[in-house]
């Protein structure tokens, strides 16, 4: 006892010399620091568990916890990150040129109407009819079919990545877009400066020699300030435009990973390729984010010419963005008016299911009414803390008749959705708060039969890999790892 004493005395001693600081002070730095930060979260009328959970941490971990809050905490979807003035002259692209499909008097269902006119009204995403769409799962065809269109380019690429590794696949990825720049094809390249941590400077200075345009999303300045640290706001769209023409989209990364796996085994993923008018969807997607990067505002015909519909091709596609410049939360709003049009299946893909209070409510109620309702995750994800707080969702899923898949020995980082037979979405967007709520995301909506059910059919096969699990398996498991999900719960809205 008296030695845990002395230590105590001395730990206290040595942190900071804490201990000459009288009490009073302490207490009046404590509170002049706490009190006003949770007076801001209060005022943000956010989501009040998002709020709750950071009150939580600042009184639990102050110092640290308000550091976190300062890098991580912010609410910024009230102020304007991009300029809206300025990008509102991108949607004066070219009317004669979009040959936009005209809903109201079109053959579709009337919840397909509804939920394309939804779409269009929060994130005015164009519906487009007639496109080629092909789907990827993995890592070989994918790269192929990407690196491959790259290599075909002779005017034009626009490129967008959350994460560009710097190993074997970086590396032909940047001898690719070398190449390319070197034959006198114009190559623009965003980059997410924390997903891209290990994309270094001497990489990126390589491309710029050689003519490359690249420009890193939002860089996190570490620096103490209350009004521009935006490092919790990360751009997680993938995109990729060739000539104007062909385009990628989905949840691959630049990364060995989809090659060769890793500690989690091989990743499984989900790419399209796109081709007709929907590209003026992810071309707008990127100029946006390039005019963010670069101010530099790119517009009119060049990047928006006349695509026609491709010949016996019914599908319609919206492509849509959400983020902190997002007057609503366009994609979560999309899947919770998808999931509650279903009337026989909704399947789900999701490397991290930490569905908000509405898409939660909307898989029960579908489950509830009958619907087949299926949730596919992977057995292990890449940290324990989001295992542990995607596992805390399963028992109140079961519950309402959602069936849990747990995919094995290998990491489902899919993000797509599949309904009925008739709707699918694919993207960059997990089953999450960040992707909801913070990140900058965009998924493809789709309305047609043959994706649907060439992704139903995906689905079904993934499931064969997979772990199924039963709710009274899962009430059985020790009291400990419950409560261990339970606590890694209250932060769900912050990882």
């Amino acid at each position: 006892m008296l030695l845990s004493s002395v230590i105590s005395t001395k730990k206290r001693e040595q942190m900071f010399h804490l201990s000459s600081i009288p009490e009073w002070l302490l207490l009046c730095i404590y509170l002049f620091t706490m009190a006003p930060t949770i007076v801001v979260i209060l005022l943000e009328n956010r989501n009040p568990v998002k709020s709750l959970a950071w009150i939580l941490v600042l009184i639990f971990l102050p110092l640290l916890g308000f550091i976190l809050y300062l890098y991580l905490g912010q609410d910024y979807r009230k102020q304007k990150i991009v300029a809206k003035k300025s990008i509102r002259r991108l949607h004066n692209r070219p009317k004669e040129n979009l040959e936009e499909l005209d809903v109201d008097n079109s053959s579709l269902s009337e919840s397909k109407k509804h939920l394309i006119h939804l779409l269009k009204n929060n994130s005015e995403a164009l519906a487009f009819q007639g496109n080629d769409i092909r789907i990827y799962t993995n890592g070989v065809d994918t790269f192929d079919a990407l690196f491959g269109e790259i290599e075909k380019a002779t005017k034009e690429i626009h490129i967008e990545f959350y994460i560009i590794e710097d190993d074997e696949v970086g590396k032909k990825f940047r001898e690719l877009l070398i190449r390319k720049a070197s034959q006198g094809v114009r190559i623009r390249l965003i980059f997410d400066f924390v997903g891209s941590f290990h994309f270094k400077r001497p990489q990126q200075n390589e491309l710029r020699a050689a003519g490359v345009e690249l420009y890193s999303f939002l860089p996190a300045h570490f620096k103490i300030t209350i009004r521009k640290n935006r490092i919790n706001y990360r751009n997680h769209r993938k995109i990729v435009i060739i000539d104007g023409s062909v385009g990628f989209t989905g949840g691959v990364n630049i990364a060995d990973r989809y090659l060769t796996g890793n500690k989690l085994g091989m990743w499984r993923d989900t790419f399209m390729r796109i081709e007709g008018p929907a590209i003026h969807g992810l071309q707008y997607a990127f100029l946006t984010d390039w005019f963010f990067v670069s101010r530099q505002l790119l517009s009119g015909d060049h990047f928006f010419p006349y695509i026609p519909p491709i010949p016996d091709r019914d599908n319609v596609v919206q492509v849509v963005t959400s983020g902190p410049d997002s007057d609503w939360e366009n994609i979560q709003q999309g899947i919770f008016v998808a999931v509650t049009s279903a009337t026989r299946y909704v399947y789900v893909q999701t490397p991290y299911f930490m569905p908000t209070d509405i898409v939660m409510s909307a898989l029960q109620t579908a489950a509830l009414g009958g619907v087949d309702v299926r949730v596919m995750m992977p057995e292990k994800t890449d940290t324990p803390m989001t295992q542990s707080c995607s596992y805390s969702y399963i028992t109140q899923s079961l519950e309402a008749g959602v069936k849990i898949y747990l995919y094995r020995n290998a990491f489902m980082h899919s993000k797509a959705i599949v309904i009925d037979d008739e709707i699918s979405t694919v993207g960059s967007a997990n089953m999450d708060f960040r992707s909801y709520e913070q990140n900058f995301e965009l998924n493809a909506f789709i309305y047609d039969q043959k994706s649907a059910v060439e992704l139903k059919e995906i689905f079904l096969a993934d499931q064969q890999l997979c772990t199924e699990i039963t709710l009274e398996e899962w009430s059985n498991r020790p009291i400990s790892t419950r409560i261990k999900e339970s606590v890694a719960r209250l932060f769900s809205p912050l990882l």
